[in-house]
């Protein structure tokens, strides 16, 4: 049983995809092909923006977003706690000092009211200027926007969305990716949409933001790539992935984002009386780059991973470990107190395999052994 279904996509898009990539091989236009443009294109339609500007990672595409509005060292960035380490790691490596944000019992992510504390707290301070707000699109479901976006304008500071999971997610008709000033996703295999490698993109409605991001991300170009008006970086998608992800993003608007739900709904009606199921807000959609539940105990969640483990059927822990506790972050010295609900998730949240290839006998096999752990 596959957790994210990649073979079974390629299996059924195959010639597609092979064709595909043999239309970059037979032009060899491989770095800058027309097929980034108009992966670009079609992407930005799609979410709604004015600019689609693909680069070579999701990782970068924070980054270079964060580099475009000059933040710096003694600037704070506000990230949840309970999320991938790149996140507060692109607002480190620029020299400015990641924030961490407890987050939502129900939803997993950036808690607005501990947001506002947060940032309360460093004007108080006095020692660093706010700056920007990270919020995360966890597990396919977008952050709550309508209360981070009355805190920013509020406090005047910028929303970079990391969508890097949550592309395809909604609040009414609004795509994730779309509600900051900048929004990022990732192209990584298993997110929701995912290329063969890596691959990022970077979406924004202004246009002197796209202009200094499109110079950062190819060395700070001007005029040409021999023309270099600031420092920036190499950052590219390349043609072959963007081939790749033209075809998988038709799949994904004509079915899998749909398809995805209804395993999500198969999920829900048959362990939501078992344990915790993911709590999709009303007037929100979630892509389920993963679907994550929770258990009372790390016991029962250890207990149940290792009997799935055993059973053949792969799950995932997403994260064994706070953004407070990593190492890497230990110069911050944060009270751990502070972080309540992030620490419980860390020791009770399981990944169970989901993706729109999932067929009803492997949704019923992964909810016949979630029922009898618990029977037994």
């Amino acid at each position: 049983m596959e957790f994210r279904g990649l073979k079974a996509q390629y299996q059924k898009y195959r010639s597609e995809i092979d064709e595909s990539i043999h239309n970059v091989l037979q032009k060899g236009h491989f770095i800058g092909g027309s097929e980034v443009q108009e992966l670009e294109e079609q992407l930005s339609k799609y979410q709604g923006v004015k600019h689609c500007i693909t680069c070579a990672n999701g990782t970068e595409a924070m980054s270079l977003v964060l580099m475009a509005w000059g933040i710096k060292e003694g600037d704070a960035v506000f990230v949840p706690d309970f999320t991938f380490f790149s996140t507060a790691e692109v607002v480190a490596l620029i020299g400015a000092t990641p924030i961490f944000v407890d987050v939502d019992q129900g939803t997993f992510n950036m808690d607005p009211v501990k947001l506002e504390k947060s940032i309360t707290k460093v004007i108080q301070e006095g020692k660093l200027t706010p700056k920007v707000i990270i919020p995360v699109d966890l597990f396919g479901l977008p952050a709550n926007y309508i209360e981070i976006k009355k805190i920013a304008k509020h406090h005047n500071l910028l929303i970079l969305e990391d969508s890097a999971q949550g592309f395809g997610g909604k609040i009414g008709d609004k795509n994730a990716g779309s509600f900051g000033d900048a929004g990022t996703v990732s192209f990584f295999p298993a997110k929701p949409l995912g290329a063969y490698g890596d691959g990022g993109a970077i979406f924004t409605s202004d246009d002197r933001l796209a202009e200094t991001i499109t110079s950062l991300k190819m060395h700070g170009k001007g005029k040409n790539k021999y023309d270099n008006i600031r420092i920036g970086f190499n950052s590219r998608l390349d043609t072959i992935q963007a081939a790749v992800l033209l075809v998988k993003y038709r799949a994904f608007v004509e079915h899998e984002l749909e398809d995805i739900n209804k395993v999500a709904k198969m999920y829900d009606d048959e362990l939501a009386s078992i344990v915790k199921v993911p709590k999709i807000p009303q007037g929100y959609y979630s892509s389920f780059a993963q679907y994550t539940i929770k258990l009372k105990h790390t016991t029962d969640r250890d207990g149940l991973h290792n009997h799935l483990l055993n059973m053949g059927i792969p799950s995932f822990v997403y994260y064994h470990k706070p953004m407070h506790k990593q190492t890497a972050f230990s110069y911050l010295k944060y009270n751990d107190d502070n972080f309540t609900i992030t620490n419980e998730l860390c020791n009770t949240v399981l990944s169970l395999p989901i993706h729109p290839y999932l067929t009803e006998k492997e949704i019923s096999t992964v909810v016949d052994n979630v029922k009898s752990y618990f029977n037994n």
